[in-house]
């Protein structure tokens, strides 16, 4: 009998650990054309490499990140929950009651939760308890980073995507800044 209590209470801990590492507040949840979903969230500052390009863990407040993926509506030959490489995704985010802003890229990484997507360690122009507007600005791959195939010109567009601009507004992150990874 001890021996599967102590399975059960390993069990248990096991899940608390992970649940903490899987913690993300959804920030929103967009759907664009061509068949696109987009998530935007709010995590756990992490530790990124190489290191000489990115915001230390121990600098930041946060780690914003953007989950964009084929949906299952997207153009014939795309993967549903595929990733959508060569965008430009801007965050700027701004202080509700001081107005300081910080303005920051979110660029590909690469984790074992959520595969390829967007994102960033950022310091927040303010205290953890102030609240937040937050503008994420997509933009399409620059010309020539792309090429497209006649048959995407014709079915679709001759670019990616159209630049999309999205506000959320009274966002408050002090759960996520205060929770560590490690």
């Amino acid at each position: 009998m001890k021996t599967y209590l102590k399975f059960f209470l390993a069990i248990i801990i096991c899940s608390n650990c992970s649940l903490l590492y899987s913690e993300e507040l959804i920030i929103g949840e967009e759907k664009i054309s061509p068949g696109i979903n987009i998530i935007f969230e709010g995590a756990i500052k992490d530790s990124v490499e190489p290191k000489e390009f990115y915001l230390k863990e121990n600098d930041s407040d946060i780690h914003i990140e953007a989950l964009v993926t084929w949906s299952s509506d997207g153009p014939i030959g795309s993967v549903e929950g595929g990733f959508i490489p060569y965008l430009k995704i801007q965050i700027k985010i701004i202080n509700q009651s001081t107005k300081k802003e910080g303005v920051y890229n979110l660029i590909p990484h690469l984790n074992m939760s959520d595969n390829f997507h967007y994102a960033n360690n950022l310091k927040l122009p303010g205290g953890k308890d102030d609240n937040y507007t937050i503008v994420f600005t997509i933009s399409p791959p620059a010309r020539g980073d792309v090429g497209f195939h006649y048959d995407w010109m014709q079915k679709v567009n001759n670019n990616l995507i159209s630049k999309e601009i999205f506000i959320y507004k009274d966002q408050n992150f002090k759960r996520i800044v205060n929770l560590k990874r490690r």
